[in-house]
């Protein structure tokens, strides 16, 4: 289980500034390991805004501080960042990754992806009360507003995973493919599979990134 609570250049709790913001974060909450946990999941859920364009494939910018510098990214530095601060008060975390289906994006997201298929989709498992808890932090409660959707909460008892449906009932996401968990983020294997998947975001004569896009800015001008 050691391995599930060290600092590492991903999960780097021992940073700094991951220092400073988790003790805002935890001013004034209790001891219980489930009450912080669900504070920390909250802020890590709604302080950082969800931004797939933004990825690159740099390991830099997929640690918990850069999750914090930056203040917006996508799913899997979102969830290293929820990770990370577990492991800082002592609760095991390990990394998640699977394969998804969206059902509700933009089309802009569509085409720049040229799929509906979200690969290396991330999330947290926490070892809390004896058994491991799904958690997934990555869509903030302001952009859930936007796509109709309820934020995603986490109780630190049952699996926290995307809705299925949105409010009015249709199709929202679902899970199509299981990469397994891992003890630290696993960079080469989640660059691997996403140049497989969308080559054409690697070419040498395009930019990885999505050039400043915003999902936000998608579902506000669509």
């Amino acid at each position: 289980m050691q391995q599930y609570l060290e600092a590492t250049r991903f999960f780097d709790y021992d940073h700094p500034q991951v220092q400073h913001w988790l003790e805002r974060q935890l001013e004034g909450v209790g001891e219980d390991p489930l009450e912080r946990i669900r504070a920390l999941y909250l802020a890590v859920r709604d302080q950082i805004s969800y931004n797939p364009y933004v990825f690159r494939t740099d390991p830099a910018t997929f640690s918990a501080s850069y999750a914090l510098e930056s203040g917006e990214t996508y799913c899997i530095p979102k969830a290293v960042l929820l990770g990370a601060a577990a492991r800082a008060i002592g609760v095991p975390s390990r990394l998640g990754l699977a394969d998804v289906k969206n059902h509700l994006s933009s089309p802009r997201l569509i085409e720049w992806l040229q799929s509906d298929i979200f690969r290396m989709h991330g999330y947290i498992e926490l070892y809390l009360n004896g058994r491991w808890v799904k958690a997934t932090p990555a869509f903030n409660a302001e952009l859930c507003a936007m796509m109709n959707v309820e934020p995603l909460e986490f109780d630190g008892v049952r699996d926290s995973v995307f809705q299925e449906y949105t409010a009015s009932g249709d199709a929202h996401m679902e899970y199509i493919n299981d990469h397994g968990v891992f003890d630290d983020l696993p960079h080469q294997f989640i660059v691997d599979g996403l140049r497989r998947a969308y080559g054409h975001l690697f070419r040498e004569d395009r930019h990885q990134s999505g050039g400043g896009a915003s999902l936000t800015r998608d579902i506000t001008a669509g």
